[in-house]
């Protein structure tokens, strides 16, 4: 209706119209904060009514975030003295505590500093001013801020942009653009939600000179210099950030020893990194998925250093070798599949490093036919290069000479059945084109986990059972940043033999108790039908998120999950013993 000049939201319809931010549906949600970035609203109570309907939305669904931070962004621009006036009302909230702190954890604070650094770009005159150091506050947020505003611009002019604002008490859009040449904005003629439309509105978009985003630095994928020197000001955050970068530094010069043949060196290095990594803190707040992200990516580079080590041999491998080969591709698996789902908020350049990782990955196991499923890895090969090619477009960067060249050997290689015979001195030379590029983590990741626990539950205090019926077992459930629209299952076994899986419905999470916008907990019993016919016996169970973007055959269990699952916590030990109760009956 907006883009047919047919939309007319009246004053008393707007709060029906705002209800829409807090619906089940994130389809529906999606499309009222797209036309809200198009409103112009001519009442202060109106833009109020708007704000905080989006920060209701980003309390009750925080995997929101990015949406709502830049549709905050674009009402901002659209209605600028009205954002400095509610910012004015909102400035306790921004203020640090009395420890000197800004409130890290909280996500409502980081919306209100996106909509007060969208001001000085307003489209209306004089506009009153934004305090500098608010600019200054949202540097602290810079990575979720710069993801959220990745389609606007990149990391380096928003940095650029915040750092000029934070010294200027007065900052117009023709200022900054005349002067710093950076940024180039597109004029938009918002759409009145409580009259007539006159017209659709294009999207304002920022370019530099070259007329694309350019989201990363050409020669490296990151934050550039300016952000670098930025990172030891911006308190602890930051200063963990620095020291995980300093930390990939090095693994990146461990790497360079396994090409060569000295993969016991390169191990060493980075398994003492991976020791220094492990004696950060993460008890500071929002710092736990920083560490837990950089312990990840050395698990990842141990595991593929180990598999490297398999291409100086040549021969057909002995039964064990080939075993003791498959058992670390294994592993491998697991861990990139760890680092790809069980983390957000992860820049559009840090999913490109990981996608590498895994093409260098597809490409060992292409490598030894031995161990190699030739049709299904040549599909996953060609998906991940076309997920690759789209996050390019969509950050507009220029793609790795690595991926070049497995994108130009695509056409080379096919499936087994139409014909195309094996090829694996092709493979063996792409993996020489690969070289390992110093991973920069941008900003604070999400760490996606969960903890299981069953409470009273040890061999001293077994749960009852009755033999060949099913047992209830209780779990308090623990999510930490798992979206409500993900899949979860619970996995509960004995052995391979007797596995079964339990799904968690949505409406069970959204039910939990919520500690913080990204914890939820619950209680819940878990039926196990498999239980034996034994005096006693033991289980475990893990939970784990459907992967859907892992599998280009679907994984088909009988009543269990469609796809991979990615687990998101140690398996939790269970003890049952046969109820004494029930002998009778029996």
């Amino acid at each position: 209706m907006a883009t047919t000049d047919h939309l007319k939201v009246e004053k008393i319809d707007m709060h029906s119209f705002l209800s829409t931010l807090v619906d089940s549906s994130s389809v529906i949600r999606s499309v009222t904060r797209k036309i809200l970035r198009l409103a112009k609203l001519p009442q202060f109570k109106l833009f109020k009514l708007c704000i905080d309907g989006l920060l209701g939305n980003l309390e009750t669904y925080p995997q929101d975030e990015v949406d709502v931070f830049s549709a905050l962004f674009h009402i901002g621009r659209n209605h600028g003295k009205f954002t400095v006036h509610i910012i004015e009302e909102a400035s306790p909230e921004l203020e640090p505590t009395c420890g000197g702190k800004l409130g890290f954890d909280s996500t409502r604070v980081a919306a209100f500093l996106v909509l007060a650094i969208s001001a000085p770009l307003s489209h209306e005159k004089d506009v009153g001013a934004i305090p500098p150091r608010i600019f200054s506050y949202a540097v602290t947020w810079l990575g979720r801020i710069s993801y959220a505003l990745s389609d606007i611009m990149n990391q380096e002019m928003l940095l650029a942009y915040l750092s000029k604002c934070s010294r200027s008490s007065a900052i117009s859009l023709a200022d900054f653009k005349i002067k710093e040449t950076l940024l180039t904005v597109e004029g938009d003629a918002p759409i009145n939600l409580c009259s007539t439309v006159d017209s659709p509105v294009g999207m304002p978009f920022w370019k530099n000179s070259g007329g694309t985003f350019d989201y990363h630095h050409k020669n490296q994928m990151g934050i550039g210099k300016s952000a670098v020197h930025a990172e030891y000001e911006l308190g602890e955050h930051s200063e963990l950030r620095k020291d995980v970068n300093l930390i990939f530094k090095k693994v990146k010069d461990f790497w360079t020893l396994v090409p060569l043949g000295c993969t016991n060196e390169a191990l060493k290095g980075i398994r003492a990194c991976k020791e220094e990594v492990a004696s950060f803190n993460k008890e500071s707040l929002g710092c736990a998925g920083a560490v837990a992200f950089a312990l990840q990516y050395l698990r990842v580079i141990l595991k593929l250093a180990a598999v490297w080590e398999y291409r100086r041999l040549t021969k057909m491998f002995h039964p064990y070798r080939v075993e003791n080969l498959e058992l670390r591709f294994a592993k491998l698996d697991r861990r990139l599949r760890e680092i790809r789902n069980r983390f957000i908020g992860l820049s559009k350049g840090e999913e490109l490093q990981i996608l590498e990782l895994l093409l260098v990955a597809l490409l060992l196991r292409l490598s030894k036919m031995e161990i190699c499923c030739y049709d299904t890895t040549i599909k996953l090969l060609s998906s991940t290069v076309a997920h690759a090619e789209f996050l390019h477009k969509e950050g507009s960067t220029e793609p790795s000479n690595f991926i070049v060249e497995v994108k130009k050997s695509l056409h080379d290689v096919g499936s087994s059945s139409s014909g195309s015979t094996y090829k694996p001195l092709l493979f063996e030379k792409l993996l020489d084109s690969f070289s390992l590029q110093q991973f920069v983590l941008c900003g604070i990741p999400g760490y996606i986990h969960a903890e299981l626990k069953v409470p009273g539950n040890d061999s001293e205090n077994p749960l009852p059972f009755i033999p060949g019926l099913p047992a209830s077992i209780p779990l308090a459930i623990t999510l930490h940043n798992v979206s409500t629209e993900s899949r979860c299952w619970l996995r509960i076994s004995m052995s391979e033999e007797s596995t079964q899986f339990v799904f968690l419905d949505s409406n069970l999470i959204c039910s939990g108790n919520r500690s913080s916008n990204e914890v939820r907990e619950f209680t819940f019993v878990a039926p196990f039908y498999l239980t034996p016919k034994a005096i006693s016996f033991t289980s475990s169970v893990s939970l784990g998120i459907e992967c859907f973007s892992e599998n280009v055959d679907q994984v088909k269990v009988s009543g269990g999950p469609k796809c991979e699952l990615t687990y998101l916590c140690p398996e939790k030990q269970i003890f049952l013993c046969k109820s004494t109760e029930c002998s009778a009956f029996i």
